[in-house]
């Protein structure tokens, strides 16, 4: 017979037993507590004395202390002792005050070193490896943050941009005034001195600017951008260039009051845009010499024109009989120079739509059928053979034409016809549903737009600036692969500045401008064409792995730092070790740095690292120039 369990055993004992067991107990219970309160009563001074000899940092006991829960880490970063030298990150200083409006690959005193025939000087020179900066470019002393979109386009502080050249150089254009603490853009220009608004209706009547199908426009020599600046009421995306040249800052102006634009000129290098990418190009007395080098720069236009894309030139030589005095020039010279054009744009089988009063307008064919049967009359410009219409960095310009694609027809437009603004958005671009995309398919192409709507919509629980309309105006996004990014805030009162990689596996440059936005070629390994704080927000997606091995992490944060606007913010979307090598950066850059997890939970190794940087300038001009002024 099996013998009973403990527990059984317990329950068959009497009644009386399980009393004595309880009462003793009881009496042991309060022993042990009577003996505490004695031990405690007397034993106070000597358990202080212990703890207070053996380590000083700790308080003492004492008695009736109320007791505060502290929950805050007291071992952070900076009370650990530093690792050795060569174990740490580089604090990354401020760099020298002088340094404010500092453009590597524009430097002026390194553009002294090259060939100033046709401007090359001009261009983008980078700095070797070893003399690159390794320290930060300080705001300029009083810098506010910019006036928000629209009001930015009319006016901007004065200590953000301390240049009053212009104000002197262009006083009769009304380009730009200066009042108290600001400067005040009226809209004005060298050729429409009623307003930028009254001349671009002036375009109006001679091109349809209002049913969508100009989307896009190139500006070359911008000036201060005041024409790309009312573009945009018209939803029409302007991408405004001009050199770093004597007339200071235009770029930087042009940038400062929301308006898209880059560093650049037409010299020896093709522009960093791919071929069929824009709707309409402009210049308004930008003073580039379109008949010279066998009209060069005509055709380097006709490449990034679209198929039936429009060409608008205002200035010398249109309506020089009306003018010729004026611009100091003889009218047999003006009339030699229009000839000249004349004769080149029919060379590149373009047809003159109407020449009004100062406005001249040319169109590019749809296709190239009738143009390779005139190549017979018309011997120069050949056309390209086998050279890739969209390799534009650091491409040499060539004096042949860019063949269009093919077409089975006379009226069948080269390379497909593109959708009207907003349908253009999100309908799947040519480039991809002809298959021209190596890789990229219309259902990659609509997955992608859907799945950049999430992520813009988890973006903004992230960073509540970039969810508040007009905290942010200029975005760049350093991978944009399709546009995605850029799509998803369409609605915004924001541009984004789309740059695809020259290192990126596939070349989708074309496909973003065909879905009506804009963007440019860009190696992160350099600096790039435009001025320190020119963003507010950057969004960098897998851009470390992509140049892991190729270029220092810190280099490519440092220009980073460079042209993000104090109190902007970067998102960082990357695998998690290559994250938090760059939040140790962020640290030492004295970023606001935090990592957290992906979208879709924290299973994934992809991570997103949220970075804000912080409000400081150089110091005043009466302080010590070694030392940063630093403001909350």
């Amino acid at each position: 017979m099996a013998s009973p369990s403990p527990l059984q055993h317990f329950s068959l004992k009497p009644k009386r037993a399980n009393l004595y067991y309880m009462t003793l107990v009881a009496v042991l219970c309060t022993l042990c507590y009577l003996v505490g309160i004695w031990q405690h009563s007397t034993g106070t001074t000597a358990i202080t004395a212990d703890i207070s000899t053996s380590d000083s940092s700790c308080p003492p006991i004492t008695r009736n202390t109320t007791i505060h829960l502290d929950f805050e880490a007291h071992h952070r970063a900076e009370d650990l002792p530093l690792p050795p030298a060569a174990a740490r990150v580089a604090h990354l200083p401020p760099c020298d005050a002088k340094l404010s409006e500092y453009t590597p690959c524009q430097d002026v005193t390194r553009s002294l070193k090259f060939d100033r025939e046709r401007l090359v000087y001009r261009e983008r020179h980078c700095p070797e490896k070893g003399e690159l900066l390794k320290c930060r470019i300080p705001a300029p002393h009083g810098y506010k943050v910019p006036f928000r979109w629209p009001e930015s386009r009319d006016s901007v502080w004065y200590a953000n941009v301390p240049h009053k050249e212009l104000t002197v150089e262009k006083k009769k254009q009304n380009w730009v005034q200066y009042e108290g603490d600001r400067f005040r853009f009226p809209g004005g220009g060298t050729m429409f001195p009623r307003g930028a608004d009254a001349y671009i209706d002036e375009i109006g009547k001679l091109i349809n600017l209002r049913d969508g199908s100009v989307r896009t426009a190139i500006d070359t020599g911008c000036g201060v951008a005041s024409w790309g600046a009312y573009l945009l009421s018209r939803d029409i995306l302007p991408m405004s260039f001009a050199p770093r040249d004597t007339h200071e800052a235009q770029v930087q102006f042009a940038l400062e009051r929301g308006v898209p634009a880059l560093i650049g000129i037409l010299a020896s290098q093709r522009l960093p845009y791919p071929s069929r990418a824009f709707d309409m190009a402009h210049c308004s007395r930008c003073l580039i010499p379109w008949g010279q080098y066998d009209g060069l720069y005509l055709i380097e236009v006709d490449r990034v024109l679209r198929p039936g894309g429009y060409w608008i030139l205002s200035g010398p030589p249109i309506n020089w009989e009306k003018h010729w005095k004026g611009w100091d020039r003889t009218a047999e010279d003006l009339k030699a120079e229009q000839t000249m054009i004349e004769n080149v744009a029919k060379s590149l089988c373009w047809k003159k739509l109407k020449q009004k009063d100062d406005l001249a307008v040319w169109q590019k064919p749809t296709n190239h059928v009738h143009c390779k049967v005139n190549r017979k009359v018309f011997k120069k410009p050949s056309f390209c053979q086998a050279e890739d219409p969209d390799k534009a960095w650091y491409t040499a310009m060539e004096d042949c034409l860019t063949p269009l694609p093919g077409v089975n027809n006379i009226k069948e437009i080269a390379g497909g016809e593109l959708a009207k603004w907003p349908e253009r958005l999100t309908s799947v671009p040519p480039r991809i549903s002809s298959g021209s995309v190596t890789g990229i398919t219309a259902e990659m192409f609509r997955d992608n737009t859907e799945l950049w709507k999430k992520r813009v919509a988890y973006y903004k629980t992230l960073d509540y600036q970039l969810a508040e309309p007009g905290r942010y105006r200029n975005l760049l996004d350093m991978n944009a692969y399709l546009g995605g990014f850029a799509a998803a805030l369409v609605q915004d009162p924001v541009w984004v500045m789309n740059i695809v990689p020259v290192e990126a596996e596939v070349n989708t440059l074309g496909v973003i401008y065909e879905r009506g936005l804009i963007g440019t070629y860009q190696n992160w390994c350099e600096a790039m064409s435009t001025y320190p704080r020119t963003y507010d927000f950057i969004h960098s997606d897998s851009v470390f792995s992509l140049y892991k091995d190729r270029c220092e992490v810190e280099d490519i944060l440092l220009e980073m730092d460079r042209i993000l606007r104090p109190e902007g913010s970067i998102i960082f979307r990357d695998d998690v070790d290559v994250l938090v090598k760059v939040k140790s950066i962020m640290d030492a850059m004295q970023y606001d740095a935090t990592i957290v997890d992906h979208e879709n939970g924290p299973r994934h190794r992809e991570k997103i690292l949220l970075a804000a940087k912080q409000y400081w300038t150089a110091p005043a001009p009466s302080q010590d120039q070694g030392e940063s002024q630093t403001d909350s």
